[in-house]
């Protein structure tokens, strides 16, 4: 099958949105591969920080991306053979990641890297630019969202099931601080794809968000058939 014809779901938002765990439970009833495109933002920065590497040197920052040695394996994210499944969610990777991501050098070290996990049967990508830079042409595209409150309240239990000590005021103004830095860079600032279906998860659970989900792309299928 032509790679643009293998199917892909791509599902942006924020952090804490709970797009990761939307997406994983969708490509896992899907049967599809599964792209953690913020994974491999945090494993440049977790390097970055390791090797003391500028967070404001682009040319270093897209060397170390452009040959990571990363492999993914279920839920298990591993660097050079270490499983590094806790260490990329820290707070102190996840701001780094966050700044990094503007960086356009870097940007493109990664791109290639995330368009080869398009691969049959099919798809489901989460991160901030998956519908609208790297999968435009998705067949189905969704923005989930959440109010800073849901998702700090989300982000401190998974901090504290990870043994990390947070603080909840200070992760409202992270999340802000980092929802506006997303937003407003020059480059694949976050923002709705063209077209993409809008789900705020404030107050419902990860399974109806699923649902919901796995709706729309079996209702897109179905349309497409009839065409």
């Amino acid at each position: 099958m032509p790679q643009n014809d293998i199917p892909v779901v791509t599902i942006d938002g924020p952090t804490a949105s709970g797009k990761g765990t939307v997406a994983q439970k969708v490509a896992r009833t899907l049967g599809f591969h599964y792209l953690d495109s913020g994974a491999l933002y945090r494993l440049t920065a977790l390097s970055a920080l390791r090797r003391n590497v500028a967070l404001t040197d682009e040319h270093a920052l897209a060397k170390l991306a452009e040959h990571l040695p990363c492999t993914f394996n279920g839920e298990h994210v591993l660097l050079a053979n270490e499983d590094v499944s806790n260490a990329i969610r820290a707070e102190e990777v996840g701001n780094a990641a966050s700044k990094i991501a503007a960086l356009p050098a870097l940007r493109q070290a990664l791109f290639g890297l995330q368009l080869r996990f398009r691969r049959t049967p099919g798809l489901v990508a989460d991160g901030r630019d998956m519908g609208t830079v790297l999968f435009p042409h998705a067949p189905l595209k969704v923005f989930l969202t959440a109010s800073v409150d849901a998702r700090a309240q989300r982000r401190y239990k998974q901090l504290i099931d990870k043994g990390f000590s947070a603080n909840i005021e200070d992760l409202r103004k992270d999340l802000s601080e980092r929802d506006a830095r997303d937003a407003n860079r020059t480059i694949a600032p976050l923002k709705p794809a063209e077209g993409a279906y809008l789900l705020d998860t404030s107050d419902i659970t990860a399974e109806q968000a699923v649902q919901r989900v796995l709706g729309w792309y079996f209702s897109q299928s179905a349309a497409d058939m009839q065409r």
